[in-house]
Formats: structure tokens, sequence, C-alpha cells
């Protein structure tokens, strides 16, 4: 078994305290610690992200250019959404605890939390795990490449983009002032985040009695 890492070193480290190790914070009930090769040095194609969510807090839709990731449920319940890019097909699965959902790498996901106290911890086969935000995604492609792209009017898309913070991580924003003229909190989340469950073959047996 070879290895790049020097177990003689003084500066070796065997242990972390990933509490200490803040990715984003939205606010005590909603933030993601990070564990990688930078906090702890004998990591080798492994990381991960502690998430902490309350319900209806979502993990923005983004993807991981260099890791699948699997996303293991330690409390509270969540919906993991994917875009299979093969079959072009939205892929929603509930998962509680002791549950899990696999993330194949650069697949475009989100999770939203359906309950408070949500913990998961998603898991990574690479050293540090990289992502893309779809906010970044939003906010810095030119408004005049989205308009040209996808024959739409540029001034509206800017007003549609403006409110997007770069690297949100967590939505929707603390500062959110949706109103009912545009669309009510429930609106919001359910038909989108829990379209029909997956037909059974997506799905092991034991899931599939928690879904009924």
């Amino acid at each position: 078994m070879s290895s790049s890492i020097d177990y003689t070193s003084p500066s070796t480290q065997f242990t972390f305290d990933v509490n200490s190790s803040p990715l984003f914070r939205k606010d005590p009930h909603n933030l993601i610690n990070v564990l990688g090769v930078q906090q702890l040095n004998t990591l080798e194609n492994v990381s991960l992200l502690d998430i902490f969510l309350s319900a209806n807090n979502v993990i923005e839709p983004h993807y991981h250019q260099n890791a699948a990731e699997l996303i293991y449920c330690i409390s509270g319940a969540a919906i993991v959404s994917m875009l299979n890019p093969f079959t072009k097909q939205l892929l929603n699965y509930n998962i509680t605890p002791g549950q899990v959902a696999n993330i194949p790498q650069g697949w475009w996901h989100y999770e939203v939390a359906t309950v408070d106290n949500t913990h998961l911890l998603a898991i990574f086969d690479a050293p540090t795990p990289e992502v893309i935000l779809g906010s970044d995604i939003l906010k810095f492609t030119p408004a005049n490449i989205m308009s040209h792209t996808y024959c739409i009017d540029e001034n509206l898309w800017k007003q549609a983009i403006a409110p997007i913070k770069p690297s949100t991580y967590i939505g929707p924003y603390t500062d959110c002032n949706r109103t009912a003229a545009h669309t009510s909190h429930n609106q919001c989340i359910t038909p989108y985040y829990y379209p029909q469950q997956q037909p059974v073959a997506y799905l092991p047996q034991y899931w599939q009695s928690h879904l009924n």
C-alpha cells in the first residue's frame, strides 16, 4: 500500500474537531462544517461536509466536479434530488435516519430538509469537496449571454436574478421578502421539491415502506 503521507512527521494529524471548521453559516440552525485534507492531513481520497438544517431550508442546486457524494441522514429527514444527465429525469429520494442517497460525480443536485433538526453527513471520494454552485452560475454568467442563448428579455433576466447572492449555499435567504403576490411559502416548497416518488426500480425494498 503506497502513500505520500509521512507518518513519522511530528506534524502528522490523526484527529480533528469538525465543529471548528465552518464552511457556511446561515444561522445557528442552518450551517455546514467541512473536513478535508486541509483540516486533517492524513486524509487521502475522502472528505465530508457536516450539514445542519431546519425545515424547508435548502442546500442550493450545485454539483461536485471532482467527487461523488454519499449523503447519510443522521437525524431528521430530507428530500435529495438529482438530475440524471443520461435520462434527463429528476430523481427525488426521501431519506430518514440511517438511510443514504448516492450522487454520482458531476450530477446536478440539491437537498431540502422536511423537518427541523435535520442532520446530514455528505461524504466524498476526494481529499477536498470542490463545488460549483447554482447561485454563482446564475450571478456570474453575463446577462447578455443568457438573453441571446435562451431568447429571453435581458432586462427581465437581470430583474429575476437581482436578489441572488453569490455562494448562497443554504436558502432561502434570511431577508427573503417573497410576498403572497409572488408565491406562498408552501407553494414555494411543496410542488417543486416533492414530485411523485420514483419507480420501484430506483429504491431498495426497505425504503418503499417509508415513502408510501
